[in-house]
């Protein structure tokens, strides 16, 4: 039944295969999670709720339990155990203890990265169900938790067998923007969601997981209806009307089971983009499930992620806390310095005379070099007072640094390898921008390389991915001495970011 992790693993083509491969195989748990609950399964004085407690830092682990205690009491009249403590009850201490015995455990950073990642999005959408539903449906918290925790475990072995998979259907599916349906066909031969809601069955997860899965299979018009009065955000009582003219879409809305969908939608959405699409969608529908605010949802979203990321956050790893772009941010700060001082009426003056330049049409630079150090300046003038502008090279798998301002000599010499840091790879991805600030940086300075994070002393930190045709090529990173920004430097920055990019479109058209 174990699968050789090193060892490539063949590709099925079918839905069958694929539930025969993806059930066969045995999680992986971290060392340090499998050592305290066997610690605790031998200490007479341990209850089940403090083992059950110790087993949730692993997903894997959880899963594992879960779903011997379902296999196990299968066929009987007893339903599914929905929860640990249930499960663990369920087995017996003892079928607990051997089980335990008989799952791989390894130190945590030799667990494949793909799993780990997956697994991380699964405790961030755990994190955002407690936060958003678990308190307004108290009774109903541990179907809420569970389901949410384990609703993309039906993915968490294909990230150990195929993660290349997984990898081309994010690029295919989420950046390129091609039909799921078909991409899914030619990579699995079968939709993922078929797969999923297969391994969901077998394993007897509990209901609201596999409602989840139904309600994205084969409820698609009624989600499409009540999206459309989603959207209708800015008028709730017109919201409210048009759900009382159909009393069965109201009815399927109110579903407690959607807690956990939503929870998911949300965290996975987070994951590749904040202001995605994909992500607004599930914004719109949780304000509409819980009948509150569009503002209101995203400030609990973002302060959820903050949360998550204390708890869950692993330094090769990406966590869209990170990528919390002003002035969502800015509920999240705390910052006990005074901000930097404002930019003078001449600072400004001078900032708008660099910025008309970055927009000269036709494209008044002779070269990079020419374009950057107008950039850098424009950056200065808007109050920053430490800059790098990193430039991309043509694989995606570099940054060099092109300009600097107020730092030493040696960091014009600096390159960076992309796949290294976590920060970087994002940025490069995708339009974001990252702000550090004291709440995250103890967090997330480590997903950055050390010879970039040592130019730039403090928690205050900006980074921002610039485009041109599309595609990112270059990162502007940004402080104002590692104090806390000014507001007026915020704004000027997000402007003087979209001037270069005017400017850097420019330059790419020069001769055509």
């Amino acid at each position: 039944m174990a699968k050789n992790t090193n060892a490539p693993t063949p590709t099925p083509t079918t839905l069958e295969d694929w539930v025969k491969l993806l059930d066969g195989v045995r999680l992986p748990v971290p060392q340090a999670s499998h050592d305290h609950v066997c610690r605790a399964l031998r200490d007479s004085r341990s209850s089940v709720r403090k083992i059950a407690d110790l087993m949730q830092d692993s997903p894997a682990l959880a899963l594992s339990v879960i779903r011997a205690a379902n296999r196990h009491s299968h066929g009987s009249m007893t339903e599914p155990a929905e929860n640990l403590e249930v499960a663990i009850n369920r087995l017996g201490l003892k079928r607990t203890e051997e089980l335990l015995a008989r799952l791989p455990a390894m130190p945590q950073g030799e667990i494949p990265k793909a799993l780990r990642q997956l697994q991380l999005i699964s405790q961030h959408a755990s994190q955002q169900a407690n936060g958003f539903f678990a308190s307004r449906l108290a009774r109903l918290w541990q179907d809420i938790h569970w389901g949410s925790l384990l609703f993309l475990s039906p993915l968490w072995p294909l990230a150990l067998t195929h993660p290349h998979l997984l990898e081309d259907w994010e690029l295919r599916v989420i950046h390129k923007g091609e039909s799921a349906r078909t991409v899914e066909k030619q990579l699995f031969g079968a939709r993922l969601l078929e797969i999923g809601l297969a391994l969901v069955n077998l394993w007897h997860l509990p209901i609201w997981v596999q409602q989840g899965y139904r309600l994205l299979l084969t409820e698609q018009r009624e989600l499409v209806k009540v999206l459309r009065i989603a959207r209708d955000s800015e008028h709730p009582l017109r919201q409210q009307n048009r759900l009382d003219d159909d009393p069965t879409l109201r009815r399927w809305l109110n579903q407690p089971a959607n807690t956990v969908l939503l929870a998911n939608g949300l965290a996975l959405s987070a994951h590749h983009a904040w202001d995605s699409p994909h992500s607004e969608r599930w914004q719109y529908l949780t304000s509409l499930y819980l009948q509150i605010p569009m503002s209101e949802v995203q400030q609990q979203l973002h302060q959820q992620a903050a949360n998550s990321a204390r708890y869950h956050a692993m330094p090769d790893l990406w966590h869209p806390a990170v990528a919390l772009i002003w002035p969502w941010g800015t509920s999240l700060v705390h910052a006990s310095l005074q901000p930097a001082p404002a930019p003078t009426a001449e600072d400004l003056a001078k900032w708008r005379k660099q910025c008309a330049e970055l927009l000269v049409e036709p494209s008044r630079f002779t070269n990079a070099i020419h374009l950057t150090t107008s950039a850098r300046d424009a950056l200065v003038a808007c109050g920053m007072r430490r800059v790098m502008i990193l430039m991309a090279d043509r694989t995606h798998t570099q940054l060099r640094v092109h300009q600097t301002a107020g730092l030493p000599v040696e960091a014009s010499g600096l390159n960076f390898v992309v796949s290294q840091s976590a920060v970087l790879q994002r940025l490069l991805a995708q339009q974001a921008q990252v702000r550090l600030t004291p709440l995250n940086n103890a967090q997330f300075s480590a997903l950055l390389p050390n010879s970039l994070r040592s130019q730039f002393s403090g928690e205050h930190l900006l980074l921002r991915s610039l485009l041109n045709n599309g595609r990112v090529i270059m990162i502007v990173v940004a402080d104002q001495g590692g104090g806390p920004f000014s507001d007026i430097t915020l704004q000027a920055f997000g402007k003087t970011a979209q001037c270069i990019e005017k400017a850097l479109h420019s330059f790419s058209q020069r001769g055509q």
